[in-house]
């Protein structure tokens, strides 16, 4: 878990999950005068060796191919595009279809005997045998319920994926105050401006 997912109150049970849909960071505006830059955690086969290894999800001296590296990407971009669509058309086939396929690289099997009594665990015994829990996190995520709290900010200039806390789980913004201020405010100035 990282400092963020705990800044932010996610469950354990997603934190490796939304940890790794934010490590590519697309934020651009500015916020007091301060703007913004957008940025990738991931931008070699290196970087995400040590995003691996800070989470414990590999060996500090794991070997990531050229391979495995576009096949974590292309997990990551379906990711991102799977949890941009609103809760309620997700589990259509064209929000699946492309999350489906990227973790087809990343099998699990169901193992008996942990002290939850079963858990899955990755078939890969490579460097990317840790993202597989990611896709356990989406399963397990979906089984019970809580992938449908894990969102994408609805703000074009954020498209930071958050966990909704909110009672109803109706949040559109990682945060009302500044993402969510942000497009009222420029909603009520175009209505404004049309009036004129």
């Amino acid at each position: 878990m990282s400092k963020q997912s705990r800044k932010f109150q996610v469950p354990d049970a997603l934190a490796n999950l939304y940890d790794f849909a934010n490590t590519l960071d697309v934020r651009h505006f500015t916020h007091h005068g301060v703007p913004h830059g957008q940025d990738d955690e991931l931008t070699s086969a290196d970087d995400l060796a040590g995003w691996l290894a800070q989470r414990r999800l590999a060996r500090p001296d794991a070997k990531i191919t050229p391979a495995m590296f576009e096949a974590a990407l292309a997990l990551r971009a379906s990711l991102r595009d799977y949890l941009q669509h609103d809760p309620a058309t997700r589990r259509s086939k064209s929000a699946t279809r492309a999350l489906n396929a990227a973790i087809a690289s990343f099998p699990l099997c169901a193992e008996l005997g942990d002290e939850a009594g079963a858990a899955l665990r990755p078939i890969r015994d490579d460097a990317l045998s840790g993202l597989s829990v990611v896709a356990a996190e989406l399963y397990d995520g979906a089984r019970d319920g809580s992938l449908d709290r894990l969102k994408m900010c609805a703000a074009d200039e954020c498209r930071r994926v958050f966990f909704d806390r909110s009672k109803p789980a109706t949040r559109r913004w990682c945060m009302s105050n500044l993402c969510g201020n942000r497009i009222k405010t420029r909603a009520y100035r175009e209505r404004q401006r049309d009036r004129k």
